[in-house]
């Protein structure tokens, strides 16, 4: 990949999309991953105003120090870069009181990690409204379009996705080449949704690169049967995520009512 080609590309994107839509700037979550270091990046490189918003939820400190760390360069080397914080534990807590926490512990274990995520999504169109900006979503090409690793209107509710055509290692290519602070691109992937450390891989059972693999042998037109051992375990992994989370990356389906019934 030709790393600062496609830096040029994506921020010049960015600027052309948010001049057209006739709005000053974007909104961009920042939760001390490598995506969303990477695309406030390349939003404040535009030279448009940014809002960077910290929106923790019994994070894990490590998530909130790499955040703050990354958010504090930004500002440092780009005067078109703002930040706010945004506590949103109260928030859940509240919302937990409120609901029905009956039932098998994984499924609201999950119902609740995704509740956080649309909390977050909330908080980004309220600062996108008041402010008059985009919401910049951060999902890369094998979370928005392999497996689907994403919250339905959650973190996948943005009006545009500067780095979704970027497969993982691709936007950690770009993140060396935008000297994302080290503790970020050295970290282990995680959604940060559980309130604890655990990972992108913990939770997948496969890693990002093993993911990429899949997802070419997929498009390569290969099949369980043309692998065995690890391979073939993570092409099904691969394949059972991609299968599940087709709702995620297909259009909403809608009901089209005949002709002769309407008229």
């Amino acid at each position: 990949m030709k790393t600062k080609p496609v830096i040029t590309f994506i921020v010049e994107w960015l600027k052309t999309y948010a001049e057209n839509a006739k709005v000053n700037g974007f909104v961009v979550g920042v939760s001390g991953g490598v995506d969303s270091a990477v695309t406030s990046t390349l939003c404040a490189m535009t030279g448009l105003e940014v809002m960077c918003l910290e929106m923790p939820i019994h994070q894990a400190e490590r998530h909130v120090t790499r955040a703050q760390e990354h958010i504090d360069q930004l500002k440092e080397k780009y005067s078109n870069v703002q930040s706010t914080r945004v506590d949103l534990t109260p928030v859940f807590e509240s919302f937990k009181s409120e609901i029905t926490l009956e039932g098998n512990t994984s499924t609201v274990d999950m119902a609740l990690a995704n509740s956080r995520a649309r909390l977050r999504m909330t908080s980004l169109y309220y600062y996108a409204g008041l402010l008059g900006r985009l919401v910049a979503g951060t999902g890369n090409k094998v979370e928005d379009f392999g497996v689907g690793f994403y919250t339905k209107y959650g973190d996948g509710g943005v009006d545009l996705s500067p780095i979704a055509d970027l497969m993982k290692s691709e936007v950690y290519a770009l993140g060396n080449a935008l000297e994302i602070p080290e503790s970020i691109l050295k970290a282990a992937p995680s959604d940060g949704l559980f309130g604890d450390a655990r990972s992108d891989e913990d939770q997948i059972g496969a890693s990002y690169p093993e993911l990429e693999w899949a997802m070419d042998a997929v498009k390569a037109g290969k099949t369980p049967v043309d692998f065995e051992g690890r391979e073939r375990v993570v092409f099904e992994i691969y394949k059972r995520y991609n299968s599940a989370n087709k709702h995620k990356m297909n259009p909403i389906p809608v009901c089209e009512i005949p002709d002769n019934l309407k008229h």
